[in-house]
């Protein structure tokens, strides 16, 4: 059996701080998650606070380098521990998110830290300084303007995707766009608390935006429109094979563990060699199997959940 998600991934990455439009940044690390740095007249805002305080520490000191000036807003561009945790190391004045994304956290917040906590214990580093669950302290519908001085960010809720409350930020002067984990490039998207089904349409609407480069949620940050329509592009490729094979094996009276089979299986030839695939994938077949078989809403992960769908389906996964 594979070893359990991501916690046989212990080795440091490369981290990546670069300027990609004026007083833009984009901070990655060779496929672990991304975050987005904009400085303005007046103040900074952070698009994602990275999963514990030792983590945003290692962006802060980035921030710091270009700038002293304070950091006022941070955006989160939906609810998943991995992305929020952090949040108590920046000192913002708002903590921003989506109404959906706010609803999230209290449905599924406690189970989903406690979740990904197993998951990616590397990402996790000193895990006891995270204080408790980040509480938005300003919230919105589909869009919201922040300005920094002169400068407009867009935040904008385009439809369910990666969850149902991922927002982007879009900055309407460079044509940059923070797109989140609805977006991946070289990475594999997680999908188990996905809506799949509708998630093409909403990179239909991220796509008219028209923005010229891109930071996605995992991989390196895409620097002209044809490397944006390649993110896109593969991303969406993805979601395609994953739920229309996933579809079809429901259609077929298939069992899950018979999907899963199937799907990696068809799969892997094109997507294997894509950070975290081993570890999205059993989590990406369930969720999808789920909603070809009529459930609309994701079910909750939990820790114990994780572990139990883990051993089931990788069980019985076909040898390479």
């Amino acid at each position: 059996m594979a070893t359990f998600a991501s916690t046989a991934d212990l080795e440091e990455k490369q981290i990546t701080f670069e300027e990609i439009a004026d007083n833009v940044y984009a901070y990655t690390a060779e496929g672990d998650p991304n975050s987005g740095v904009i400085v303005g007249d007046d103040g900074v805002l952070v698009m994602d606070a990275q999963a514990t305080p030792v983590q945003a520490q290692k962006l802060i000191d980035r921030i710091r380098s270009v700038t002293d000036k304070p950091i006022k807003y941070l955006v989160l561009s939906h609810y998943h521990a991995v992305r929020v945790l952090g949040a108590s190391a920046y000192g913002a004045e708002q903590i921003i998110a989506s109404q959906a994304t706010y609803e999230n956290i209290v449905e599924r917040g406690q189970q989903d830290f406690d979740s990904e906590v197993g998951r990616f214990p590397r990402l996790f580093d000193q895990v006891e300084t995270v204080p408790g669950l980040t509480w938005p302290t300003l919230t919105f519908e589909k869009k919201m303007s922040v300005w920094l001085g002169k400068r407009e960010v867009q935040l904008l809720h385009l439809g369910r995707s990666h969850t149902k409350g991922d927002i982007v930020a879009w900055i309407p002067d460079c044509k940059v766009c923070f797109a989140g984990d609805m977006v991946e490039y070289g990475a594999t998207p997680y999908t188990g608390d996905a809506y799949l089904r509708d998630w093409p349409t909403t990179l239909d609407n991220l796509t008219a935006l028209g923005a010229d480069k891109m930071i996605p949620g995992r991989g390196e940050a895409l620097k002209t429109p044809e490397q944006v329509a390649a993110g896109v592009g593969g991303t969406r490729d993805f979601l395609s094979d994953l739920y229309g094979t996933v579809e079809k094996c429901v259609a077929d009276g298939k069992d899950l563990n018979a999907a899963y089979a199937e799907t990696v299986e068809v799969l892997t030839p094109k997507y294997g060699h894509w950070v975290i695939f081993e570890h999205c994938l059993p989590f990406d077949v369930t969720r999808a199997y789920q909603e070809a078989s009529g459930q609309e809403h994701p079910q909750i992960w939990t820790a114990d959940r994780d572990r139990e769908m883990w051993a089931a389906l990788e069980r019985d996964k076909p040898a390479a």
